[in-house]
């Protein structure tokens, strides 16, 4: 993000879409179903009619889940706008385990291998417990929510996503009344992601949620994208989605999740704890101090539009922050 440390350069903040889409040769589009007039059918994926195809039989009977259109964009599970096409979410990748450059992550992750993967669940907990991903729908049913993603570096997707949501997971291991944060963290394995060999942040990734934010019925663990596995270069197996805040907290590769009772560290605030802030809100009225909040480059669309207040969804979570400057919690 053209900032030193130590001496440590990372990548440019910012790649321009248009150099990506030329470079790459992607022609403009959007996702089939994408608009509200068609999210009906896409909301079928859920159906046990027609299962997703993800590699597991515990996760291919998803739950099919008896709401209207109107309720889901009401509670925030979709949203009246054109989903971004599935080649560039999968092609356009923020993923610093496998490389800096966007457009060579789903190279660099091609033959990752997630086989077998666990997720502890442990700390201020009654019940800790070890989680396959099959055991995931044990707790829960896999659900498709339309989101919105916004990346602190101004870019935008609206990406269908599948996965369980946390706060099953965190019922199932019963906090205890101790626990105020829940904190993440991602595989460490520089043979597997040799982005890992670099000094460009401090391995593994982590990062951290309010026990509330946590619980709030947005927040997801995504374990698939348009109807499929979740791929690799976007944190395969199983990654956390919480769309009113930056991508940057969408930790990937999750393989623990401990509840705490005082903040827990994140990996961009540490690095930058003036530039990245541990609630990480998307707020275009608070400016990064290199460069402005106050619009966005959906891609695959020409031109920018006006960034959305917690990005879209300040009806569901503008309570949570009641109270907060922030312009100081950010």
């Amino acid at each position: 993000m053209n900032k030193n440390l130590s001496g440590r350069e990372l990548q440019d903040e910012v790649t321009p879409f248009s150099l990506y889409a030329n470079r790459r040769r992607f022609m403009k589009g959007i996702g089939a179903a994408g608009t509200l007039a068609a999210s009906a059918a896409a909301y079928r994926w859920f159906n046990p009619v027609r299962k997703m195809e993800l590699d597991t039989a515990a996760i291919d009977d998803l739950a099919s889940v008896e709401l209207t259109n109107e309720q889901r964009l009401e509670r925030g599970f979709l949203v009246d706008e054109a989903m971004t096409s599935e080649s560039n979410i999968i092609s356009y990748n923020n993923f610093y385990e496998f490389s800096t450059d966007k457009n060579a992550v789903a190279e660099a992750a091609k033959n990752f291998d997630t086989k077998g993967w666990q997720i502890r669940v442990e700390g201020m907990v009654h019940k800790p417990r070890t989680f396959t991903i099959p055991d995931l729908k044990s707790v829960g049913p896999i659900e498709e929510r339309i989101y919105r993603m916004r990346c602190v570096e101004a870019w935008s997707m609206v990406i269908p996503w599948a996965g369980l949501q946390l706060s099953h997971l965190i019922d199932a291991v019963e906090p205890m009344a101790e626990a105020k944060y829940v904190a993440f963290e991602t595989l460490y394995d520089p043979v597997r992601m040799p982005g890992q060999k670099s000094s460009v942040l401090e391995w593994p990734y982590v990062e951290g949620l309010r026990l509330d934010e946590a619980m709030h019925p947005l927040t997801l663990l995504a374990v698939g994208l348009y109807g499929k596995e979740l791929p690799a270069q976007d944190g395969a197996p199983v990654r956390l989605v919480t769309p009113w805040k930056y991508g940057f907290k969408g930790i990937k590769s999750i393989v623990k999740i401990t509840l705490v009772s005082d903040e827990p560290p994140t990996s961009w605030k540490r690095f930058a704890p003036s530039e990245y802030g541990f609630l990480a809100n998307v707020n275009p009225n608070v400016p990064h101090p290199r460069w402005s909040q106050a619009t966005e480059q959906r891609i695959g669309e020409n031109g920018r539009r006006k960034t959305l207040m917690y990005n879209g969804y300040e009806a569901q979570v503008a309570s949570l922050y009641e109270g907060l400057d922030l312009s100081v919690n950010f």
